[in-house]
């Protein structure tokens, strides 16, 4: 009963942390900040935060399966964090908010060939609804529900990183499989903070310049976006602990409309009903997807 409380309050946490967390980012870039500085920083200081763990846990009791789980997570991570800051730069985050809905169509199907869940009838159903509701909430954009659509930087960026996020996702389980929640979490910040600074280096982003040009007016939205990153992340792993990917990226998908509200609040994004109406019927979808793990 406990563990099924805990399990309940982390999807919870999840589901409002991760779009707190977009806003921050967006608000980050929009004033000037690097895209991938803000992803490298976001690494960077949680790594600061869990370098009391270094010390606590024997590292070197951990299998080969950590190690190179560990370090494909890194870069998929590293990777799809970066396309998703770039991403919240761009666009609306009414829009890509609930294009993040197919994360769950990844998740099952990645999952098919790395963790063994297979879907059924429900799945398909599911990942039929996403399709249908992403109808809604793309047609308000100039482009409507077309090809065209996918010309976009943005969507394209957003696209880049549900896909990789989502493999990220599986290997974060592989993680967890092999090691703790905890342990998981440090690995996700390390090896994040070094790939993220491998994608500096390969832009040719003078990190330097960079830096000197943040504000002292952002420090407190990088601390909101570090709290709301690590409980993001922290809760993820935990629902990953406790349940099938699949079932859990399904949840998390309530944290779409989530985004369309804050993206209508915060940066008065227009559409609302429509893209409200499209990420109901994606949750719908995400939500009929869980029962390929109880059906």
């Amino acid at each position: 009963m406990a563990e099924t409380l805990l399990t309940v309050i982390a999807v919870l946490l999840r589901i409002l942390s991760n779009p707190v967390g977009n806003v921050f980012q967006k608000q980050l870039t929009i004033r000037g900040n690097h895209p991938l500085l803000v992803n490298f920083l976001t690494y960077l200081l949680l790594s600061g935060a869990s370098l009391a763990g270094l010390f606590y846990f024997d590292w070197g009791v951990l299998p080969f399966d950590f190690w190179l789980f560990s370090v494909l997570g890194g870069i998929t991570g590293a990777l799809g964090n970066g396309f998703l800051v770039r991403a919240l730069q761009l666009g609306d985050l009414s829009v890509l908010g609930p294009i993040n809905a197919y994360k769950s169509v990844v998740g099952v199907v990645f999952g098919v060939f790395l963790l063994g869940e297979v879907p059924n009838l429900w799945g398909v159903l599911g990942i039929g609804l996403i399709i249908f509701g992403s109808y809604f909430v793309l047609d308000t954009t100039p482009e409507r529900f077309s090809w065209r659509l996918l010309k976009k930087p943005e969507i394209q960026y957003r696209i880049w990183a549900m896909i990789l996020t989502a493999i990220e996702a599986v290997f974060i389980k592989k993680i967890i499989l092999a090691s703790s929640t905890i342990i998981a979490f440090m690995s996700w910040c390390f090896f994040g903070a070094v790939f993220s600074f491998l994608l500096l280096l390969v832009y040719g982003v003078d990190l330097k310049k960079e830096t000197q040009s943040l504000k002292t007016g952002h420090l407190g939205t990088y601390v909101l976006l570090i709290l709301s990153v690590g409980t993001m992340q922290l809760t993820t792993n935990y629902a990953f602990e406790h349940m099938p990917v699949g079932y859990a990226l399904s949840l998390f998908q309530l944290s779409t409309l989530v985004s369309v509200f804050f993206g209508h609040r915060i940066f008065q994004e227009r559409d609302i009903r429509k893209k409200l109406i499209g990420s109901v019927i994606m949750i719908v979808g995400s939500a009929v997807i869980i029962f390929l793990n109880t059906a």
